[in-house]
């Protein structure tokens, strides 16, 4: 929830009070039925706004579960993105010496290549002389030529050795070609088989980057959510703080009433002697003159912004009082009417501030006193018509010193509808 709503939440207080002026009320029992009515509807209020605020925790520790499994999860991604660029790193470096026995192999290509050219050149130079001979009738030629069984026996090993040695080089050329043709498939494949390894590997990062990036994204969602309703949270407790000062100011006025009746009866059985003195609100000469009647006029100054909209404000913006502008010092704040403080505290938007609920004629109404520069009355004070209750400042949101004053009739809601301008009520 913006700030701007708190201090509205805050501000707008819904008012119900004592009865504290002389006028006469319809009755007095109804009176102290319509206060006792206004107690039950504020806590029935209180009641859905702690339900409201335990929902709100129930959110938040649900979105707080959400966000330790997200996290829990991003860690075990992590864990995974690390391991796969750690096999990565592997596979590079297999490859790296794959690609070194490669160069390697190339070399002892060349030497069985070289090999292989020397035998097929010693083959064909057998060749070219068994074509220049007659071949296997020269073998022939030189066993029948023996001049003993000795000699030819010699002859025929020397013959076999030579063809021996003819099957033994095109034996090992064959084995040398099929061994180039084995190292080279093995090596080429390894190489194939670890790129294509690593190229897996890098998909699989790059889908767990992606997923990472996902809980990332999910986890800010759910933080700036949590934050949401914690806020609004924050809110609610404040309402319902509101609220637990209002229930507190309508007891505190029931039982003033009940006393204020009591002293009226006792004093028309005496037949009272002399009308009761005019409440005076211990001016100075800086503050405005008790008004007789309900209301008196709050501070001295000049009204340099009234109730509606107004030039500068934002589209949609709505001011919900009268600003009354006053440049001295030590300009004192006084209560507009008998009543009881609802709540005395430091708002961001109102700064010091003060709101008083009051029952006139059977009426409640609510008056707000905002931006002061000091409070002078606490929480549940009783406070007369023209009581000093602050001094004027420039406190919270404001742009100089001066008094934002709001009256409400009836009960607060959130739409503030109720908010009424003070002119013609109050002497301003």
């Amino acid at each position: 929830m913006k700030k701007s709503v708190v201090a509205f939440t805050v501000a707008a207080s819904m008012g119900i009070g004592s009865l504290f002026t002389g006028n006469s009320l319809v009755t007095e029992a109804a009176s102290i039925s319509n206060l006792k009515d206004k107690q039950n509807e504020i806590h029935n209020k209180r009641s859905n706004l702690k339900s409201d605020i335990n929902d709100a925790n129930t959110k938040i520790n649900d979105l707080q579960g959400q966000q330790a499994n997200v996290k829990s999860e991003m860690k075990r991604l992590d864990f995974a993105i690390g391991d796969t660029n750690a096999k990565i790193r592997e596979k590079t470096a297999k490859i790296s010496e794959t690609q070194g026995k490669i160069n390697q192999l190339q070399g002892e290509i060349k030497v069985i290549v070289n090999r292989m050219e020397q035998r097929n050149n010693l083959l064909k130079e057998r060749a070219r002389n068994y074509q220049e001979t007659g071949g296997m009738i020269n073998y022939i030629d030189v066993l029948m030529g023996a001049k003993s069984f000795s000699d030819f026996i010699d002859r025929a090993n020397a013959v076999a050795t030579i063809m021996e040695a003819d099957q033994e080089l095109l034996k090992q050329a064959d084995m040398d070609k099929k061994e180039l043709e084995e190292k080279r498939t093995k090596v080429e494949k390894d190489l194939a088989n670890l790129q294509e390894l690593k190229s897996e590997l890098e998909q699989m990062n790059k889908q767990l980057s992606s997923q990472r990036n996902e809980k990332d994204k999910l986890l800010s969602k759910l933080v700036r959510k949590e934050k949401e309703v914690h806020e609004g949270k924050l809110a609610l407790e404040e309402e319902e703080q509101i609220l637990a000062g209002q229930e507190a100011a309508v007891q505190k006025a029931i039982q003033l009433e009940k006393d204020r009746q009591a002293a009226a009866a006792a004093a028309a059985a005496q037949a009272a002697k002399a009308p009761a003195q005019p409440s005076g609100g211990g001016a100075s000469g800086k503050a405005p003159a008790i008004s007789g009647g309900t209301f008196t006029r709050p501070a001295a100054g000049v009204i340099s912004s009234g109730f509606g909209t107004r030039p500068g404000f934002r589209p949609g913006e709505f001011h919900y009082g009268v600003d009354i502008a006053n440049h001295a010092s030590n300009v004192p704040i006084l209560a507009a009417a008998d009543g009881v403080v609802i709540r005395s505290y430091y708002s961001n938007s109102y700064g010091n501030c003060i709101f008083i609920s009051h029952s006139i004629n059977g009426q409640v109404y609510t008056t707000v006193y905002a931006h002061m520069e000091a409070r002078l009355v606490g929480t549940g004070a009783v406070v007369k018509k023209g009581q000093q209750i602050g001094i004027m400042g420039s406190t919270g949101d404001s742009t100089g010193q001066h008094l934002h004053f709001e009256l409400h009739r009836g009960q607060w809601v959130p739409d503030r509808h109720n908010a009424i301008n003070p002119v013609g009520i109050v002497p301003l």
